[in-house]
């Protein structure tokens, strides 16, 4: 029998244009091979222009606006990198308020390469270990968390992996804290 330790959860994967594809891709199928339900959240209706690296990729069709979900109507949340995704996306305050929200609700969140940008916007890395691209260490550090140079960091549900070359490494943890719930000890702090 095939174990789908993510069966009855919902996942958000909030991006928008410049995310990198296979940092979507790969947990998102990782996710649904799991069990899980998934739903593309985007800032416009249409669709969002990945990249692989620095050439266009493919385009992606939102399912969701922002301004038409909470985080109560999910179990986790990944932020896949790419520079211009997170970059676009922090400026957006009901992004940056969705993300906050999982941590409120005491969810699982999973970021990668530059989705890490979005947890320093919304305020939620003080006292946390994790990890990034590195250009973003300063960033991780002045807004008081402790940046790792790890190929996946597990702080209390908040999943962290630094590039595309750590997304093994990436799915699975996300995928353990995702089936797991919400942490012990996870708080918006």
């Amino acid at each position: 029998m095939i174990k789908l330790p993510l069966k009855g959860k919902r996942v958000a994967f909030l991006a928008t244009d410049g995310f990198e594809q296979i940092e979507l891709t790969m947990p998102w199928l990782a996710a649904k091979e799991s069990g899980a339900e998934v739903d593309l959240i985007g800032i416009e209706e249409g669709g969002i222009q990945g990249m692989n690296h620095d050439e266009k990729a493919d385009v992606f069709p939102v399912d969701k606006k922002i301004n038409e979900v909470s985080a109560s109507d999910y179990d986790a949340l990944v932020l896949p990198g790419g520079v211009a995704n997170p970059d676009k996306l922090r400026t957006c305050k009901p992004a940056v308020e969705f993300v906050k929200e999982f941590f409120a609700q005491q969810k699982p969140v999973a970021a990668i390469c530059h989705g890490p940008w979005m947890l320093v916007e919304a305020d939620v890395v003080r006292d946390r270990e994790l990890t990034s691209w590195p250009s973003l260490k300063t960033d991780v550090e002045n807004a008081g968390g402790r940046w790792l140079d790890h190929e996946c960091v597990v702080d209390q549900g908040l999943v962290t992996s630094r590039q595309p070359e750590d997304l093994p490494s990436f799915c699975d943890k996300m995928v353990e804290e995702f089936a797991a719930g919400i942490p012990a000890g996870q708080s918006s702090r």
